[in-house]
């Protein structure tokens, strides 16, 4: 099956990820939930809302197949909270991309900064997971963001190392998303000012490793990202990464009909 990613170029992007708070049981409830306040909307219709943008959702490793087959029958896009960078060994415990690519994922999240700061994994295993994810036909979405409240520049020249190592990596036509994340602003409760958002993805795409690049790179905002952030944001990002605020699949899909019509 093919899995090659079809997406228009910059088109807007909006996803949540459950990361651990959510048993089966949840997840499945908190899918149907949500595809059941977008099928009965009529402003806008589900058909026009996929239209204009590009939705996905990440649940826990257990449940992935369980929402894969739940969001079948639509275009919103299943994804994993992190893949192995090899396709297959004696690596107990690791999740194959292979396999993820094979049951129907269709994006990656790599390089969170609870796998940083919890796990130990560095810039490199992002890259190479990032890597794997997009040879198997997945994009990737790897998160970048500064450790430290700082100026722009500071955010910049550390997001760079973070950048230049996964796009050296990448297939240069490969579909990338950088999701910014500054970390001191995760599960904050204010997200990073809007000026300093804007002006660091604005910075980040003027990178000559982005710039040079044929496939479409795509950046998110996430941090305390919630409905009313992205007018804010819209001339710097291209979508937002929604974390427990989301969790209510209610304001989920506000946030998602906030950033269609922005």
């Amino acid at each position: 099956m093919s899995l090659s990613p079809t997406l228009t170029p910059r088109r807007r992007i909006v996803g949540v990820s459950t990361k651990l708070y959510f048993d089966a049981a949840r997840t499945k409830q908190y899918v149907d939930e949500f595809l059941q306040i977008l099928s009965s909307s009529s402003s806008p219709s589900q058909a026009d809302l996929q239209d204009k943008i590009d939705i996905f959702i990440i649940p826990d490793h257990i449940t992935l197949t369980s929402v894969i087959s739940q969001l079948q029958n639509t275009s919103i896009l299943t994804g994993a909270q992190d893949a192995f960078y090899e396709d297959s060994g004696a690596y107990t415990g690791e999740v194959s991309p292979a396999v993820l690519a094979e049951v129907g994922c269709r994006i990656v999240e790599l390089g969170h900064a609870e796998r940083r700061r919890i796990f130990g994994e560095t810039d490199k295993d992002a890259a190479r997971k990032a890597a794997a994810a997009a040879r198997n036909g997945m994009i990737p979405l790897v998160c970048i963001g500064e450790r430290s409240r700082g100026d722009v520049a500071v955010a910049v020249d550390e997001c760079k190392q973070q950048v230049e190592a996964v796009m050296e990596g990448l297939p240069d036509d490969a579909e990338v998303v950088l999701a910014y994340e500054p970390v001191w602003a995760i599960g904050a409760a204010e997200p990073a000012g809007a000026e300093h958002v804007v002006a660091v993805a604005k910075d980040i795409r003027a990178l000559e490793c982005v710039r040079r690049r044929k496939g479409t790179t795509r950046i998110l905002y996430g941090g305390s990202a919630g409905p009313g952030l992205f007018g804010q944001l819209k001339d710097g990002v291209d979508g937002l990464f929604l974390g427990r605020f989301a969790h209510d699949p209610a304001q989920f899909y506000r946030t998602i009909t906030e950033i269609a019509s922005a």
